[in-house]
């Protein structure tokens, strides 16, 4: 007599607040921005009005958009309850992050709590729901520091490099100005060996260095170049040039496109660029410098695949808590 049938393996999914989906329907992307964001270090410009992120998801749907990624980790005012009925009601899919950002955007008390077992909080993000019954989390954020890495950013990293072999999940990596990629890579991909095609290096576009660019893409990374129209920033202008480099070289399947708003200011409904513009003058721009198809490429097929894991069956060990008002 046979025995029964192994379970087929799991299709790749890309993990919203409203579940799995295919790769396919995940539709134009915004691959780096944030609807809802606190830190002591932008007081006075907090990301908390649910009624101004729904305003600002139908702008985003009206120019076009169909899908955006929140790398609002941990205890940095997620707004993890909003997120489901945002997404239902805006038609825009919404993917949460998990994860720890730089040390100074929590008070000591928050890092002292969340220190040990920060794996397992990933995980239990990433699986069962963030605070544990919230919406599930679909990837890692992780951040580097300016042209280093302290203690803090390595703990974190092995942290998250844990909970990516675990689950599958990709982990997207805030460079501080775009800054330090290749200690970066040498950590994850190297020493915690993480698969290059599960990162994502994000702020690129703020420090223009086409070298850098080209060996992390060679190696396998995916670039996302976020944050248009940030006049302190060489951004807009030198894009098309570092992407059009990028393309000739053969690595137009790791790049990546986002907004980055992180202000109320920085909100198209508050006058400011906002997500909309992503789709709006910096999409021309780039068509005319590089071509629809290309620039079609780098909203729809590259973050369909960068952010679908193939997500583990069945309850994940290692679930952790965390308290209702830091998510």
């Amino acid at each position: 007599m046979n025995g029964p049938l192994a379970a087929p393996p799991a299709a790749p999914a890309v993990r919203t607040v409203l579940g799995d989906i295919p790769p396919a329907d995940l539709g134009i992307c915004d691959a780096h921005d944030h609807l809802f964001l606190r830190s002591p270090l932008l007081p006075g410009q907090e990301l908390d009005d649910p009624g101004a992120a729904a305003a600002e998801l139908r702008a985003f749907r009206a120019a076009g958009g169909a899908a955006v990624i929140q790398w609002t980790p941990y205890g940095m005012g997620r707004g993890a309850a909003e997120l489901p009925r945002l997404a239902r009601e805006s038609g825009v899919r919404i993917v949460a992050a998990t994860g720890l950002h730089q040390a100074a955007h929590y008070t000591s008390e928050v890092l002292e709590h969340v220190r040990s077992g920060l794996a397992g909080r990933f995980v239990a993000e990433l699986t069962e729901g963030i605070g544990g019954t919230g919406p599930r989390a679909g990837m890692i954020k992780v951040a580097g520091g300016f042209h280093g890495l302290d203690a803090h950013a390595r703990h974190t990293m092995a942290a998250a490099a844990e909970a990516q072999r675990a689950t599958g999940a990709v982990i997207g990596v805030h460079l501080e100005l775009g800054t330090g990629a290749l200690d970066v890579l040498d950590l994850l991909c190297g020493t915690l060996a993480v698969p290059p095609d599960r990162v994502i290096l994000g702020h690129l576009n703020r420090s223009p260095d086409l070298v850098v660019h080209r060996t992390a893409a060679a190696a396998g990374a995916y670039l996302a170049f976020d944050g248009p129209s940030r006049a302190h920033h060489a951004t807009d202008w030198r894009l098309p040039e570092a992407l059009a480099a990028l393309a000739e070289a053969g690595f137009g399947d790791r790049i990546l496109l986002g907004g980055d708003t992180t202000t109320a200011a920085a909100r198209s409904v508050n006058g400011g660029p906002g997500m909309p513009h992503l789709l709006r003058r910096h999409r021309e721009r780039l068509e005319t410098a590089l071509g629809t198809d290309l620039v079609a490429r780098f909203l729809t097929a590259n973050p369909a695949r960068a952010f679908a894991a193939t997500w583990p069956r069945g309850p994940q060990p290692g679930r952790g808590t965390e308290p209702a008002p830091t998510a």
